[in-house]
């Protein structure tokens, strides 16, 4: 048996139980990719983030309960947080280098920063039976990665309660999660607001969404005409990021609350 340290980061959040909690494992080399897939269906959280140091940083993979993942947004910022928080990282930056290529994050005062390549959505033919799956009609939509659903009233996409069965379908066929995206609340000082279901990848729906939000922001920022957009993902838990378009780069700030530190045995 191999003891290993874990820790559970609330991901976008102020406080515990907010945000979305991610699982990080730092490793000193990396285990068969079974281990790592059996740790993360242990864990049962949307993402268990598992690092290794190296001479350029740190390699960073991603794993849900049933698949790993190229990308993923608040595991990251989990990850820095446990380098800068509790394992002594003292350097300004950290970089990961990922299957989605390389990732920094730094600090601003009380945020860390996260610096990722944009994926911005393409319009596309509105698909009948996404919108059965969702039980609503999007006025647009459009594709990336994911589809991007886009509704004029952030009421409407806090009211979705989706089919399932349906969309999990859908979204294996299309090999694709499903962002639900409105116009946020002014007096509230969101830009934008939104959902995140990707049950294709065992999460029906995502608490706070890091990778969603290369999709999100890059529309608001255009349809707004501004390049720092303040988003919030309107789950059940509920998170804010707080985003700057550059370029072909979103820069994603947020904070992070420490949940739980302990070891597993493997």
């Amino acid at each position: 048996m191999t003891d290993l340290s874990l820790f559970q980061v609330d991901a976008f959040a102020d406080k515990p139980f907010e945000g979305n909690p991610a699982a990080v494992v730092p490793l000193e080399a990396w285990l068969p990719d079974e281990m790592l897939l059996a740790i993360a269906a242990e864990n049962n959280l949307a993402e268990t983030a598992y690092f290794v140091a190296t001479d350029e940083g740190y390699e960073l993979r991603w794993f849900t309960p049933a698949v790993e993942v190229p990308l993923c947004g608040h595991a990251t910022l989990a990850s820095a947080h446990v380098l800068f928080t509790h394992l002594g990282y003292s350097g300004s930056e950290i970089r990961f280098q990922t299957k989605s290529g390389e990732l920094s994050v730094g600090r601003e005062d009380d945020l860390y920063v996260m610096d990722f390549p944009g994926n911005p959505a393409k319009p596309t033919m509105t698909s009948d039976a996404l919108c059965e799956a969702l039980g609503a009609r999007p006025s647009m939509m459009l594709k990336a990665k994911n589809y991007l659903c886009v509704f004029e009233d952030l009421r409407d996409v806090a009211a979705l309660q989706p089919d399932l069965a349906r969309l999990t379908h859908f979204c294996r066929e299309a090999d694709a999660g499903v962002i639900a995206t409105a116009p946020g609340n002014e007096s509230l000082g969101w830009d934008c607001a939104s959902r995140f279901f990707a049950p294709n990848v065992g999460i029906p729906e995502d608490p706070v969404t890091g990778s969603a939000h290369t999709t999100i922001v890059p529309f608001w920022a255009k349809r707004l005409d501004k390049a720092d957009v303040t988003a919030r993902q309107i789950s059940k838990r509920g998170g804010t990021l707080f985003c700057t378009v550059q370029e072909d780069r979103i820069l994603m700030r947020g904070r992070a609350a420490d949940y739980l530190k302990g070891t597993i045995s493997v």
